[in-house]
């Protein structure tokens, strides 16, 4: 087993094979479980690797080295496969059948003939070769529903794109290396695509809610008619019915801007089903909001994009609006309030608690600086949570839709109010950002890694969005003796700086993916994301790597 840091509060076990990694990850899932290991937020697996994350200091290398031998030699003693440090089984498993899966597939991607052409093949002999294999779900990861799937014939084994799309359509089947996966929603990716599939593959109201777990067995049968119909939604069922549980209550959406979510704090502690964290990108601002309101800090509110929100009372309700620095309005139909001021269109400032009588209208302007506003309402935004949050996460789908026009929302009980309101000055976000990053676990694929991240002048990109934020600048340059790697999936989390061959950086942010092929060469620390999340397309931001 080899360890490599991964941020302040994580390590990365290496194995030599799937297998150990697979029997590692149940090893420490025990130990976790029976506490023997403590203070674990993520345990996630992935093709060879596993990644641990602690709330605090990651647990000593020889404490893990222990539990790990320790299940090593139960394994022995129950007779199912076991692990060593080089993948090799240590017993013979007397494990149950799998269940077998078998999805309908029309062979019409976008990568089918680059495939064919790469491969040596025609089309027809990459249909047969793909389709006439049987797969098994190593593990699951990227985006929920999401499984790799081993068993791909050699001919067919290729690798990723050299830069990913920034949007695969649901249901899509692709390859690389060595797996075959099917993408369960619309979402970015970088593998080759053979067809696509209209089969429900994750369903969060469902027991158990991912149709692909590891060890399901999978066959592919090619259809020649494909039923497409609405095939952008199936992969997230149920999403319609959730979204429609905010139309009745005390706050009318009148206009939402550009995007305006439903947030919480996230779902932390289930990226091993594949479930990003999700949740507000700027979570300091949505804990003010709620407290100026008199909520527990991990209430729901509204994640707004550049402005443009205006929501009517049909009720009584107290509001307050925190984030990037802009201008909030209260809006009295009436024109006057009962002292005879002209409250139409009066300015009552952002960062305090406004309360709005029934009929009046808030509307909160595009920020000066800085991209995104959270509004909390006394109460907090009840919607149904799913999987233990409320949160809209746009990678998988999970959570409320989008707000829209017309939309109503029902605040849950009230807490009482603050007893004192915290005195917040509002700053605008600089254009430049100095972000420290902590170097590893793969920053030895690139040439010069410190000097190469520290010299470049990085600005963001107009494509970053929840799921990562996109850097723009001077390529980096993989070592030479990697230039030609493929690296297995592995564990990424929010924080993760990820590099495609193109050299371009992704900063993973709270919808990003929860495994991915390209190296994590370093990791930004979890304080520094919400600056992250509030900078704006063009503006720069210098990384400064260190080792420790």
């Amino acid at each position: 087993m080899r360890v490599a840091r991964y941020g302040r509060h994580g390590v990365l076990l290496e194995f030599d094979g799937g297998a150990s990694a697979a029997a590692a990850y149940r090893a420490l899932r025990g130990a976790c479980d029976d506490g023997r290991l403590t203070g674990i937020t993520e345990l996630v697996p992935a093709a060879r690797t596993v990644l641990v994350r602690t709330d605090g200091a990651p647990p000593p290398v020889d404490h893990l080295r222990g539990l790990l031998r320790a299940a090593t030699g139960a394994e022995h003693r129950r007779g199912p496969a076991g692990f060593d440090d080089t993948g090799a089984d240590t017993g013979a498993d007397t494990r149950p059948e799998p269940s077998l899966v078998t999805l309908r597939v029309r062979y019409d991607g976008a990568d089918l003939d680059l495939v064919a052409r790469t491969a040596g093949l025609s089309v027809d002999e990459v249909v047969r070769l793909h389709s006439g294999a049987g797969y098994t779900v190593a593990f699951c990861g990227f985006a929920p529903g999401f499984g790799y799937l081993v068993g791909l014939p050699e001919p067919l084994r290729q690798p990723r794109l050299p830069e990913p799309r920034s949007s695969v359509p649901a249901g899509s089947i692709g390859i690389a290396g060595d797996y075959t996966g099917v993408y369960p929603r619309a979402s970015p990716g970088g593998w080759r695509l053979l067809g696509r599939t209209d089969e429900v593959l994750f369903d969060p109201d469902a027991d158990p809610p991912a149709r692909l777990a590891p060890g399901t067995r999978v066959r592919f049968e090619p259809v020649g008619v494909s039923q497409r119909a609405g095939v952008a939604e199936v992969s997230a069922p149920g999403r319609a019915e959730r979204g429609a549980s905010v139309r009745e209550g005390t706050l009318t959406v009148l206009r939402t801007g550009p995007l305006t979510l439903v947030t919480d704090l996230g779902r932390p502690g289930l990226s091993h089903l594949g479930v990003p964290r999700s949740g507000a990108l700027d979570a300091p601002a949505l804990r003010l909001a709620n407290r100026l309101v008199g909520n527990p800090e991990c209430r729901a509110g509204l994640e707004v994009l550049l402005g443009g929100l205006e929501v009517r009372a049909e009720a009584g309700c107290t509001l307050a609006v925190t984030g990037a620095p802009t201008a909030v309005a209260l809006h009295r139909d009436g024109g006057r309030d009962p002292d005879g001021g002209d409250t139409r269109g009066r300015a009552v400032g952002s960062h305090r608690a406004v309360y709005l009588r029934a009929g009046d209208r808030l509307v909160v302007a595009a920020p000066g600086g800085g991209l995104r506003n959270y509004l909390a309402v006394a109460g907090g935004v009840d919607v149904a949570p799913v999987l233990g949050s409320r949160s809209s996460d746009l990678l998988s789908g999970l959570g409320p839709a989008p707000l829209r026009a017309g939309d109503r929302l029902l605040p849950g009980p009230a807490s009482d109010p603050p007893a004192h309101a915290d005195p917040v000055p509002v700053s605008v976000p600089p254009d430049t950002i100095t972000v420290p990053i902590l170097l590893g676990p793969r920053d030895d694929w690139l040439d010069g890694p410190a000097e190469a991240l520290r010299r470049t002048r990085w600005t963001v990109d107009p494509a970053s969005n929840r799921i990562g934020l996109r850097l723009r600048g001077d390529p980096l340059r993989r070592h030479p003796d990697r230039t030609d790697s493929e690296l297995p999936s592995e564990p990424v989390y929010p924080g993760a700086v990820q590099v495609p061959p193109g050299g371009q950086p992704v900063v993973f942010l709270a919808d990003g993916p929860t495994t991915g092929g390209y190296p994590v060469v370093g990791v930004v620390d979890e304080d520094w994301l919400p600056a992250l999340a509030q900078a704006r397309p063009g503006c720069v931001v210098r990384l400064r790597p260190s080792s420790s």
